[in-house]
């Protein structure tokens, strides 16, 4: 185990926001209104008393914008996830199928599928996920049947630390310290996630 470096991860996450706002832009500008109309409840609209066109379209490119920001925001701190424990503890992106991270620590290999929040998916994808950590274990086990795996669903924000099973659950601030031994580290990088964000709000408002 290495102490982090707390300006390693300033400095990390500084150089890759800027994708995350790029990819928020990309996404507007992909997006066709035709498209959105044919998926969208007409009724709806009348009964939220939505009667002008920019009122309308305005709906729409928040409510995009909305979902398309969980999805881009949850990679972004998966790779930070990563990069965070590769730091402390040799943690790197797993080979195994549906896995995010794979690190060892106290002689347990630890199998990581990392989830932005803790009601990340429906009944199936949870089952898909117990069915890659089963496969990984049997991998990894592979050879040397002794050998210790544990298989955690981590989740970058929230509070729900639960035996699963198979799994374990652990959010929030404990899931950052569970990566990097640094009990404040949840704390620390909300600042950093700041950067240029109101400079890159105004250019995609803008646009």
């Amino acid at each position: 185990m290495s102490p982090l470096n707390l300006n390693n991860v300033v400095e990390f996450i500084q150089a890759n926001i800027g994708e995350f706002h790029y990819r928020r832009g990309a996404s507007l500008q992909s997006l066709k209104l035709t498209d959105v109309l044919k998926k969208k409840n007409p009724y709806l609209f009348k009964a939220k008393n939505i009667n002008n066109a920019n009122d309308l379209v305005k709906l729409f490119l928040n409510a995009h914008l909305s979902s398309q920001e969980e999805t881009i925001f949850g990679e972004f701190l998966e790779k930070l996830a990563i990069f965070v424990c590769g730091q402390v503890y040799g943690g790197r992106k797993s080979s195994a199928e549906g896995i995010d991270l794979e690190f060892q620590k106290d002689n347990v290999v630890y199998i990581v599928s990392v989830k932005s929040g803790p009601n990340w998916g429906n009944s199936n994808q949870v089952k898909r996920m117990v069915e890659n950590f089963k496969q990984a274990k049997r991998i990894l086990r592979t050879g040397n049947s002794n050998i210790n795996v544990q298989a955690i669903n981590g989740c970058c924000y929230g509070k729900t630390n639960l035996d699963k099973g198979d799994y374990l659950k652990i959010c929030g601030q404990e899931f950052w310290t569970f990566i990097s031994g640094d009990e404040k580290l949840f704390v620390d990088i909300i600042e950093p996630f700041g950067y240029q964000a109101k400079i890159r709000n105004e250019e995609l408002a803008a646009e």
